[in-house]
């Protein structure tokens, strides 16, 4: 897939239908992951209200967001006629369609035939969501097991014929093992994270978790900028893992240096979702020019200047010790060879100049003789 641009609206409210996601090519995003559908929406029932912040202590910044919503609960037939009128209007732009099925073969395969002769350019598997799916064994239930996301990956190689990505859940203790699951499978491309699965809090007056619905709730996915450090760490963990195998990375990006931090470590391109819900689309813009201003710093004329550039800088904690004690080495070893006066004169010269004396064997201690001194 050519990108106009390395920015893509990641999967979720903002491309939840055609009209959203034509103003976000209108505006100049380079891509669109459309929201996760399936064949049957009649089983997606979502809640309200659905979303909750946490805020920093001394201001109103959302640092966090959790969400409780699903998968879109529009019907399959208006999602196939949205994407055929998409590529007819844009067909320069690209559309990756965002799919999730439960764990059968032929679902997962009827869907990959039927959306793929509209003429998207791709498909993101999502095998991560965290909440409500997994229930019907869905979404983060497969992506947690390395098996299943094997299977199902090549599932749908088997009928595709456009690039396939499978989308990866952060909520496992190694990223690599499902990744690697997927990339045996055939997945064209990795993304990842999605979202983190957490209570983002509980109301200190009702004393019940939010989001709350009917004072109750669920364990939702949290995003934002507070788990940029976490989808740093993973994105590194698969791009040094997997050489060569394409990543799209996302978690917690707001700005054109966040997403230079990606591509740094590996991603070609990079996905907002929550950045674009709290600050809007017309945060393209920005992303563009704070990037561009970033490779001009640097002198890059091209992303793929520094694609992975800051993975070499990752080792293991030994091979630091050992780097330090090299660096430590080599400087004790300069001081020798240049001498010590710089330690030793600093500017209190009777003093040092005493204390230089003393160091000396008293002349009065001395017997000599005409031929020695002892």
């Amino acid at each position: 897939m050519k990108f106009e641009n390395p920015f893509v609206l990641g999967s979720g409210p903002p491309g939840t239908n055609g009209k959203v996601i034509a103003r976000s090519y209108d505006l100049g995003w380079g891509g669109m992951v459309a929201k996760t559908f399936s064949l049957d929406a009649s089983k997606v029932i979502n809640t309200a209200p659905r979303y909750a912040k946490l805020r920093g202590r001394s201001s109103e910044e959302v640092i966090g967001f959790e969400n409780i919503e699903l998968i879109s609960d529009r019907p399959y037939a208006d999602w196939i006629d949205d994407l055929r009128q998409l590529k007819k209007h844009y067909p320069h732009k690209i559309l990756i369609a965002s799919i999730m099925e439960e764990y059968r073969e032929e679902a997962w395969q009827q869907i990959v035939r039927e959306v793929q002769d509209t003429g998207v350019d791709g498909f993101e598997l999502n095998l991560s969501c965290p909440h409500g799916l997994p229930e019907r064994k869905m979404g983060m239930a497969m992506g947690e097991n390395p098996d299943i996301v094997e299977e199902v990956v090549g599932w749908a190689k088997r009928v595709a014929r456009i690039p396939v990505w499978a989308k990866m859940t952060p909520n496992v203790g190694n990223p690599t093992v499902p990744a690697g699951a997927a990339v045996r499978g055939g997945a064209d491309g990795i993304s990842l994270i999605n979202t983190i699965l957490s209570v983002i809090g509980i109301d200190l007056k009702t004393l019940r978790p939010m989001p709350t619905v009917e004072g109750h709730s669920v364990p939702g996915g949290y995003s934002g900028q507070a788990v940029r450090p976490i989808a740093l760490r993973q994105v590194m963990d698969v791009a040094r893992a997997f050489p060569g195998v394409a990543i799209s990375g996302l978690g917690g990006i707001e700005t054109g240096t966040d997403a230079a931090q990606f591509f740094l470590l590996g991603a070609s391109t990079v996905q907002i979702c929550t950045g674009a819900m709290l600050r809007g689309y017309e945060i393209i813009d920005e992303l563009k020019d704070e990037l561009a201003k970033f490779m001009t710093d640097h002198s890059f004329t091209n992303l793929r200047d520094f694609i992975g550039l800051s993975l070499p800088f990752f080792t293991t904690h030994h091979d630091l010790v050992d780097r330090q004690k090299s660096a430590r080495d080599a400087k004790e070893a300069a001081r020798s060879r240049t001498g010590r006066d710089a330690e030793t004169w600093k500017g209190e010269i009777a003093k040092e100049t005493s204390t230089l004396s003393r160091a000396a064997w008293p002349i009065s201690r001395r017997r000599c003789s005409r031929s020695t001194c002892r």
